[in-house]
């Protein structure tokens, strides 16, 4: 990438002409010179210096969509050149949330690891929304996804299925109304929850109930409160939280009532009562999310490859482990 590409793309990643100078390993009047030049020479400014953190210009976005290009193109060529360089062997950048990263990857990272010891990963984690952005700055190679609102922004390959359920503390009165429909962690560890002939419960039934629900931006979050909107009634929120984890484990504790998902749930645990919800929104398709590109690295490929056969075909009818 043209050096002048680089210091105004820089620059719109950090948002502050200081931080992009130390990035770029130069002084800060060096860098501000360098941008007015470029600016002069286009005739246009790139940057609105009046915002905090700065902003682009229409022209600067132009500008920057064209960097951002280039630079794609560049590391693609470097990728494909790494591959015929380097057979079974590059790195990996991961990104999940906390219920990715500890209950769905690390069985297939053994794996994968044991058959590719050459390829080196690197997991990172945060929010699904923050994972998204990040791969739209190619920041990652690939994550995983199941909110309609960004997977038609990314290549995309189907991962895996999962299903809320809904917990109950065990000591709950109302178990005892509702025990026909109760399942245990033994139930939905050999997914009994999945059969057609498993009676459902409506959320109808708990609208007096306090809830712990995920915080605003968590795809379970919006689904939660579709089924609230399906029930007919907003739910009585006793705190929200932004790990499914963490909640789950909360509930366990007899906090109150919550979502969870299937994977998460131990054939062991007798704290909670689980119940099938009856609506459209319990199950889940993963997909895994990469960058729009024109050529996809030979580790991002094989990690597709053996996800797919070692989870794909169990991805409906058992759990990933």
């Amino acid at each position: 990438m043209q050096q002048e590409w680089r210091y105004v793309y820089q620059i719109y990643l950090d948002g502050s002409i200081s931080k992009a100078a130390d990035h770029l390993y130069i002084t800060q009047p060096a860098l501000t010179m360098a941008i007015q030049k470029i600016e002069s020479n286009i005739g246009m400014a790139l940057l609105d210096r009046s915002t905090r953190p700065i902003s682009l210009t229409p022209a600067g976005e132009v500008y920057v969509q064209t960097a951002r290009e280039v630079l794609y193109l560049e590391q693609d060529l470097e990728k494909q050149l790494e591959d015929l360089r380097i057979l079974n062997s590059g790195t990996l950048c991961i990104g999940g949330s906390h219920y990715l990263n500890s209950y769905i990857l690390p069985d297939v990272l053994t794996g994968f690891t044991r058959k590719y010891p050459g390829i080196q990963i690197q997991l990172v984690e945060n929010s699904s929304a923050a994972l998204a952005e990040m791969l739209s700055e190619r920041q990652l190679d690939l994550t995983f996804n199941c909110n309609p609102k960004f997977l038609m922004n990314f290549k995309r390959h189907p991962a895996f299925l999962d299903h809320v359920i809904l917990a109950v503390p065990a000591q709950d009165p109302i178990n005892e109304r509702l025990s026909r429909y109760i399942l245990t962690g033994e139930d939905i560890a050999s997914l009994k929850h999945l059969f057609p002939e498993t009676p459902v419960v409506s959320l109808r039934e708990f609208h007096d109930h306090r809830f712990l629900l995920l915080s605003p931006g968590n795809n379970l979050y919006e689904r939660s409160m579709l089924m609230f909107e399906e029930a007919g009634y907003e739910p009585k929120v006793l705190m929200k939280i932004s790990q499914l984890v963490t909640a789950y484990h909360l509930a366990q504790h007899a906090l109150a009532a919550t979502f969870v998902c299937d994977r998460l749930i131990s054939p062991e645990d007798t704290s909670l009562c689980f119940y099938k919800i009856d609506s459209v929104h319990t199950e889940r398709l993963f997909y895994i999310l990469l960058p729009e590109r024109k050529y996809t690295p030979f580790p991002v490929r094989a990690f597709i490859q053996y996800f797919a056969e070692t989870t794909i075909g169990k991805s409906v009818t058992q759990p990933i482990h």
